[in-house]
């Protein structure tokens, strides 16, 4: 099996996103995306993991990082016009969601 960087980095900055914007929402209280963020940058952090080892079961972790990482793009969007970390962690979550996509269905 062939490891895909672009999917461990991709995962990683997910983490690195979603965890800056979690603690930005927590000042906010902003509840519904601190429990998206978490659950995404566990997910991403296990997925980058899986991926860097080769596992057997990468594909189903692609698959459902994917969609973790869509419901918390779609949540963080919502707030992406008034808070940076928001903005910045849909966009790495649908970077993410896409290339996990990509992977779970090759």
């Amino acid at each position: 099996m062939e490891i895909s960087n672009n999917c461990i980095d991709a995962c990683l900055e997910c983490v690195i996103t979603c965890e800056s914007c979690n603690t930005d929402c927590v000042a906010s209280g902003n509840k519904e995306c601190i429990l998206l963020c978490r659950d995404c940058a566990d997910i991403c952090a296990l997925c980058a993991r899986f991926e860097a080892r080769g596992s057997r079961f990468s594909a189903n972790l692609h698959a459902l990082c994917a969609i973790i990482c869509r419901a918390c793009a779609a949540e963080c969007a919502k707030h992406a016009m008034h808070h940076d970390s928001c903005k910045a962690c849909a966009e790495a979550c649908e970077k993410c969601a896409a290339i996990c996509e990509e992977l779970a269905t090759a």
